[in-house]
């Protein structure tokens, strides 16, 4: 980063123009499917919290249509499944609740933001939990080892700008950036940081960076 953006205060988030938001939009899907390897995995606590969301938004019988479109019977928290089984179950989720959420990127950040309240009551959860209200800059040292407990792909690597500024730069990964966005802001709150601001920009199909602001 320039020495212009490290002089600005911790609230201002900019990023060059090149990195324009990008709205998700359901022809997303097909592209990121493409990509899959089948070696890229997802626990499925984050599939079994994506259909609790569902149920609290609409209903039972959408948190159905959802596994369904998974192709998968049931999900174990900490099993492994096809990175593709939670694409089509999220983006099905956020088709059938965008009306009422407010567009895709609302549905897919209420997905992300329910990740992190199911990933919190687990055993790695709680472990994450106890570093909240220490050193700011050491618990968001922590968050590409804690993504790498739910996400057996990509990578992910924190920049520490300022005091009260940060960057994550993540590579490929496979979800939307908006979900991320509803990870980080909730889980950063969730551990005492007092987030002012979480903004991610789409830099590649499966590679995004997200400025976090804190007070």
């Amino acid at each position: 980063m320039s020495a212009h953006a490290h002089a600005m205060p911790a609230h201002v988030l900019t990023f060059p123009k090149a990195h324009a938001p990008v709205a998700v939009s359901t022809s997303d899907l097909e592209e990121r499917l493409s990509l899959a390897a089948p070696g890229d995995t997802v626990k499925g606590v984050l599939c079994n919290a994506a259909l609790t969301a569902m149920g609290r938004v609409l209903d039972s019988s959408a948190a159905d249509s959802c596994r369904a479109a998974s192709g998968e019977r049931r999900f174990i928290d900490f099993f492994n499944y096809p990175i593709a089984s939670f694409l089509r179950l999220s983006f099905t989720a956020a088709e059938l609740s965008r009306s009422k959420l407010g567009g895709l990127d609302a549905a897919f950040r209420t997905l992300g933001k329910q990740a992190v309240d199911d990933f919190l009551s687990t055993a790695a959860g709680k472990t994450l939990r106890s570093l909240g209200n220490k050193d700011p800059h050491r618990l968001l040292a922590t968050l590409p080892s804690a993504y790498r407990t739910a996400l057996n792909h990509g990578e992910r690597s924190i920049q520490l700008a300022t005091e009260g500024r940060c960057v994550l730069r993540m590579r490929r990964d496979f979800l939307p950036h908006p979900y991320h966005e509803g990870v980080l802001a909730s889980l950063l709150s969730s551990l005492g940081l007092g987030v002012a601001q979480v903004i991610g920009r789409r830099v590649g199909v499966l590679d995004a960076d997200y400025e976090i602001a804190w007070e």
